[in-house]
């Protein structure tokens, strides 16, 4: 298992933000991930509009993952409407001395 980075952003609407969170912590946990940390950011302006919004709300976790999982994963949120955008970040293993 790797350890990994996902940065979501959820419309602004309570409703669809939290159904959001729980669909991606679902999937996750469905697929093997194992959340370690969950940062919310809170809402921000986006850079450029997506999906007719200028505004989101920013969430980040970090999990340890199979990396042939990500393809599912990846199948899963894009066709969810309550995620805006998200994006995984491999992190790397810190050496030890």
């Amino acid at each position: 298992m790797k350890k990994y980075e996902l940065m979501t952003i959820y419309p602004l609407d309570d409703e669809k933000s939290k159904k959001g969170a729980e669909d991606v912590k679902n999937t996750l946990a469905n697929l093997g991930a194992e959340i370690t940390e969950e940062k919310q950011f809170g809402d921000r302006d986006l850079t450029f509009e997506i999906k007719k919004q200028k505004k989101g709300r920013f969430v980040l976790y970090t999990m340890k993952l199979n990396p042939a999982k990500i393809t599912e994963i990846d199948k899963a949120f894009k066709i969810n409407m309550n995620i805006l955008k998200y994006q995984f970040v491999a992190l790397k293993e810190k050496e030890s001395k």
